[in-house]
């Protein structure tokens, strides 16, 4: 039997439904089930226990004779987690970044995913060991006890600041190993395209329609934890596309700086595609992403790709954004056009005349460029081809032939 989770939802106002709608989804994705909500609308926080006594109270009476675990769908202090757990009889009680550090455990597959998930956890439990040390010693099972939460070594503080120093140089060596293979990539003019955006609006499935990959698809969130590159071209011209973890309302800003080195893909990229779902709040998924690439110091160009427009026929399409259905395919073209339009000024398409006499000239210079074809004359080839720009100068000779 699954986990049953009960939320506490604090309101600063009204209530905002989305950010409730997600909980209820990360619950599912943790592997859990959703129990119920209690609503509690805040004027102020309280520093001891965030939502007032009176309100634990009757969220106690209501969970009388419940085995379920309580989720509070914001951030809350080591002291503030402790109270509740208290006020509430001692039941495990969880914050939402505790539930969103659970499932990126459970999403982790490459040996640096895992490293950086372990750190975010060890970071997120060091301040919150005061006083729980028995507690942790004994974890059972459940929400917040996968990866590093399930060891001994939580309880002694000292041997988690080695562990998390450790951690630390372990990936700065990945991140030394992902800037060469980044370099490696522009000294051989590979552009990169990575998709962004909000979780689950398909960016997987647009990732696989375009390049013909079989990345894992999953109606959930944090479905793709680490980064996957796959090639794919257009008009001839190959390119990287580079799909990333997916981006939440109110994404802890540590969460964001232990994956920072997965999303220099993203900051770094030649293009970025922005997908959001057409069938959701797609403006709020936009502004959330932008706000996010915006923390990292993102300045790459981008489009925005409005996905699932099958199921969302009249949507009212953002300027500029391209519409496409990744499962059906629908738009994909469109997409690859707009996608070589974005990227043209790296390009320069042209028709090259060369002489019979020079094919063994244009020969060790053909590996710099894309033929487009090929019509042979009496006196030479006429080839039309598309060059990136940083080479065009080698072929000046060949673009003022007589043609």
């Amino acid at each position: 039997m699954s986990e049953l989770v009960y939320i506490i939802q604090p309101c600063f106002g009204q209530r905002d439904e989305v950010l409730h709608e997600e909980a209820v989804s990360l619950i599912e994705s943790a592997g859990a089930s959703y129990a119920g909500t209690i609503y509690q609308n805040i004027r102020e926080i309280n520093p001891a226990t965030f939502v007032g006594e009176g309100k634990l109270l009757e969220l106690r009476d209501r969970l009388e004779g419940l085995d379920v675990t309580v989720l509070f769908n914001g951030d809350l202090s080591p002291s503030q987690t402790l109270n509740i757990s208290e006020a509430l009889g001692g039941r495990k009680v969880i914050d939402r970044t505790t539930l969103i550090l659970d499932i990126f455990a459970l999403r982790a597959v490459s040996s640096e995913g895992k490293l950086q998930v372990e750190l975010a956890q060890l970071r997120y439990l060091y301040p919150r060991l005061r006083g729980k040390g028995i507690e942790l010693s004994r974890l059972g099972g459940g929400i917040g006890t996968r990866g590093p939460g399930e060891t001994q070594l939580e309880t002694d503080r000292r041997h988690i600041r080695a562990r998390i120093r450790s951690l630390e140089a372990k990936l700065a060596e990945t991140e030394k190993r992902r800037s060469l293979q980044v370099e490696r990539r522009k000294k051989e003019r590979v552009m990169t395209v990575a998709l962004v955006g909000y979780t689950n609006t398909g960016k997987s499935t647009l990732l696989n329609a375009m390049t013909g990959a079989d990345v894992l698809v999953k109606d959930a969130l944090f479905a793709t934890l680490d980064p996957t590159a796959r090639a794919f071209e257009v008009e001839g011209v190959p390119f990287l596309m580079v799909d990333t973890v997916g981006f939440l309302q109110s994404l802890p800003h540590h969460l964001i700086e232990a994956f920072k080195s997965t999303l220099e893909s993203a900051v770094n990229c030649d293009l970025a595609l922005i997908v959001c779902d057409a069938s959701g709040d797609y403006e709020m998924q936009l502004t959330t992403t932008l706000d996010t690439l915006s923390g990292l110091g993102f300045s790459s160009p981008y489009l925005v790709v409005l996905n699932k427009c099958d199921v969302a026929p009249n949507v009212r399409a953002p300027k500029d954004a391209v519409e496409i259905s990744a499962k059906s395919g629908a738009g994909l073209e469109t997409l690859k056009k707009r996608i070589f339009s974005a990227l043209s000024e790296n390009f320069v398409r042209t028709t090259l005349f060369v002489p019979y006499s020079r094919m063994g000239e244009y020969g060790a210079l053909r590996p710099l460029l894309f033929e487009k074809s090929v019509d042979y004359t009496d006196g030479g080839a006429k080839i039309s081809v598309i060059i990136p720009t940083i080479y065009a100068g080698k072929f000046t000779e060949f673009t003022h032939s007589e043609l």
